[in-house]
């Protein structure tokens, strides 16, 4: 796992909740949102590393940990957060 301090230096508006990467954003309206989890899914996909995330009309929550290392965070999801911030 990452220490708290290392991942507020490499993805500084995702903090950790329940021992997974998480981060809450708001957009303009319900397309926005699902635009932008679209751009995300295709992301996620390519990197064949998948988020939890929930989405109710324009805001979208997501969380991020890996599977295979008992839902540790890695640096498999520090990587798709620092891409997710790309996509915004």
């Amino acid at each position: 796992m990452i220490n708290e301090a290392e991942l507020k230096k490499r993805v500084p508006a995702w903090s950790v909740v329940g021992g997974k990467l998480h981060r809450e954003l708001q957009f303009a309206d319900f397309v926005a949102a699902f635009s932008f989890m679209t751009r995300v899914a295709l992301l996620a996909e390519k990197r064949d590393h998948h988020p939890e995330w929930r989405n109710v009309y324009n805001k979208v929550v997501i969380d991020l940990s890996t599977h295979d290392a008992g839902d540790a965070i890695t640096e498999k999801d520090v990587e798709l957060a620092q891409a997710i911030e790309k996509t915004m």
